[in-house]
């Protein structure tokens, strides 16, 4: 007994000792990294404020300059400091009385940006346009340094320790906690026979396999249970064929419904401009994209999420540009395109007639009812079944759209009197007649 009490002592011992290096491993890590965490700073200049400025200049001036990269107009970081502060007044309240007068700078200027005239701004006071010149002339942030760690971790350069390094430590303090606890049993295994205890052994019993082949009734049943459950799933297999819900490609250029119809609110029918004049949805050409992105070189700092980074979707932007042969530095077409291969999500068999003008136009059903909640999609995908019926259910119970809408008032009117209703669904209508389908 007194080898189990020194073995007993032993193990709280390596347990205590155990738990208070993973605990110190875990406050270790917690500290290097609020050491290492960036101290905010804030950059001043004399008569501006920054955050002030930085609101005007997303308000009047983003539309046409970027703080570092040409627009339609110069990239404006520390334009303070190439003018002075009196003649920028003067140009940014009214740039083209400022020309008219012989000004030379402001002509000098107005050369070298390919003579596109400055929208006036005669409702900013100086405070203000001090407040954007400070916002400006703000430094450009560095990126943080990275140290890459053998495994393909990374971890930022002044961390004295890794996350690796502490996860290796607590897999071999739990490794060791295992040893322990195989020691102690074999330990305690030995004590008992030493003491003529004997450790009671399982009982045998009969194979099940063989005493359920002995009972010919639930052979039976179990025979026709298994083919009424094969069956089953053979059916359930068989009717996905062709079913691509949940289908969900990477396409070429990564683009996000939730930007763009989500935050930003844009009509789905504004890209897909033919889902109300055609048989089909038209893919946007990459003209459309370019009303927007000919002036949105890169996306909002508040965009990026913890999948993707604002690098992530300003690389996208690029692709963008490379496809439709755009130039940025230079704001204008260099004439090699190439195609963009995208890949199609919806399909329907050939066989399947279906218009999107007579359910988008006609009868007035918004996409989201067949392609789902696009505006929360990153990545779309395939919302519905499109099945045959998915789409009956939908005609059964779906009443017709009336209100202003003439194509449908008299064989509307009709067809209530002679059902006796006042509301008739697609069904009532024909909607179930296979040659409306079907070719």
């Amino acid at each position: 007994m007194k080898k189990v009490g020194n073995h007993k002592s032993f193990s709280r011992i390596f347990f205590s000792l155990a738990l208070t290096l993973s605990l110190s491993l875990v406050s270790y890590s917690q500290e290097e990294a609020a050491a290492d965490a960036p101290v905010a700073e804030v950059a001043a200049v004399t008569g501006g404020d920054a955050a002030k400025g930085k609101e005007l200049f997303n308000a009047n001036c983003a539309a046409c300059h970027k703080l570092d990269a040409k627009a339609t107009g110069p990239m404006l970081r520390g334009v303070a400091d190439k003018y002075e502060t009196a003649w920028l007044y003067k140009w940014i309240k009214n740039s083209a009385e400022l020309i008219k007068s012989g000004d030379a700078l402001a002509n000098k200027v107005f050369e070298e940006n390919g003579k596109v005239p400055m929208t006036a701004f005669p409702q900013l006071s100086n405070q203000d346009i001090d407040n954007i010149l400070a916002y400006t002339s703000e430094p450009l942030p560095a990126a943080p340094a990275v140290t890459a760690v053998p495994g393909g971790a990374v971890s930022d350069s002044g961390s004295g320790i890794s996350n690796n390094i502490i996860l290796g430590a607590l897999a071999l303090v739990l490794l060791m906690l295992v040893v322990m606890l195989f020691l102690v049993s074999n330990v305690l295994n030995k004590i008992a026979k030493a003491n003529g205890i004997e450790v009671a052994a399982k009982e045998k019993s009969l194979p099940l396999w063989k005493a359920f082949a002995k009972n010919q009734f639930l052979m039976v049943v179990s025979t026709i249970l298994f083919l009424l459950v094969s069956a089953y799933f053979a059916y359930g297999y068989l009717m996905q064929i062709g079913v691509d819900q949940g289908y969900e490609p990477i396409q070429p250029i990564h683009y996000s419904h939730k930007i763009h119809a989500g935050d930003n609110g844009i009509d789905c029918k504004y890209c897909h401009s033919a889902a109300r004049v055609s048989k089909h949805s038209n893919i946007p050409s990459l003209n459309v994209c370019m009303n927007c992105h000919k002036n949105i070189a890169e996306v909002a700092e508040t965009t990026a999420t913890k999948e993707y980074s604002k690098e992530f979707y300003d690389g996208e932007i690029d692709k963008l540009y490379t496809a439709v042969g755009w130039d940025k530095s230079t704001q204008s077409y260099t004439g090699k395109t190439s195609p963009v291969k995208w890949v199609r999500i919806h399909n329907l068999p050939d066989f399947v007639y279906f218009n999107h003008s007579q359910h988008v136009t006609v009868a007035g059903v918004e996409c989201q009812t067949c392609h789902g909640p696009v505006e929360e999609m990153e990545i779309m995908r395939q919302h519905s079944p499109l099945t045959m019926g998915w789409c009956i259910n939908c005609h059964r119970e779906t009443n017709v759209k009336v209100e202003d809408n003439d194509y449908y008032k008299k064989i509307h009117d009709e067809l209530s009197k002679k059902y006796g209703v006042k509301q008739l669904t697609a069904a009532q209508m024909g909607g179930l007649e296979c040659g409306k389908c079907h070719y």
